[in-house]
């Protein structure tokens, strides 16, 4: 699986993973400031983004992309940030390849499964017929039916390229992230990795629960958790300063 990529800056190598629905596009900024002290790579992930696509999809599978473009790239001594589904591959690829490793952090995102909340975003994805669409603001009214956030929809709709004057496509594989959506909702296997990672959660998110902390352990004995008080799920596009200054006191440790 070619994995689409944006490369910054020089260093040690820092791998960025982001969530469901996103791709590298949305850690731009962050990986810019990161690039100040590492060779930050941006990665897209299958079915997102600029990366092939495969009717195949599971955290096994993800991990596996993550390890060829690694060695790819001849890349030793990694931190690894995952976001929420990104933040699981990260998990899983540590469990697979823990010596490639130096310190991973997931954000706002456990080891354990998590309960459905995109059915109505999956469901206003699919309703859009690019065929009869001419404008973004056309997407975005077809998607209001079914997600009342404009934040969340304009998120969504930074998938939607244009591809002519009247053309759209869609940079998300949606057939496939629909029917595997039950997969991406998986807790991993309970695998214990002996290494430093840090869970950064939003305070106002549900992902990371005071009782999730005790079980996560199990799989990550040396972890390090840290609330941001003031954030949801989106913790990096929440409180972006607070996030990142996190991010570097612990890396640069």
């Amino acid at each position: 699986m070619k994995l689409n990529y944006k490369k910054y800056g020089a260093g040690k190598p820092f791998l960025i993973l982001h969530g469901l629905f996103g791709s590298s596009d949305n850690w731009h900024t962050h990986g810019k400031r990161l690039s100040e002290y590492f060779e930050v790579y941006l990665i897209d992930q299958r079915n997102h983004g600029d990366s092939d696509w495969s009717d195949e999809f599971s955290y096994d599978l993800m991990a596996e992309d993550l390890h060829q473009f690694i060695e790819e790239h001849g890349l030793e001594n990694l931190t690894i940030l995952g976001h929420s589904m990104g933040g699981k591959t990260a998990m899983r690829y540590a469990q697979l390849y823990p010596n490639k490793i130096e310190k991973l952090i997931s954000v706002d995102m456990g080891t354990q499964a998590n309960e459905a909340s995109h059915d109505d975003i999956i469901a206003g994805l699919e309703s859009i017929d690019l065929a009869k669409i001419s404008s973004r603001r056309e997407a975005d009214e077809q998607l209001a039916k079914f997600e009342p956030n404009r934040t969340v929809r304009q998120f969504l709709l930074k998938n939607l390229h244009r591809e002519g004057k009247d053309s759209f496509r869609w940079k998300i594989n949606i057939p496939v992230l629909a029917k595997e959506y039950a997969e991406i909702l998986k807790g991993l296997p309970e695998e214990e990795v002996m290494l430093d990672t840090l869970f950064i959660n939003g305070g106002k998110s549900g992902y990371i629960r005071e009782e999730d902390k005790d079980k996560i352990r199990r799989f990550f004995p040396l972890a390090d958790f840290y609330t941001i008080e003031n954030a949801g799920h989106w913790v990096h596009a929440e409180q972006p300063e607070e996030f990142i200054n996190k991010v570097l006191e612990y890396t640069l440790l």
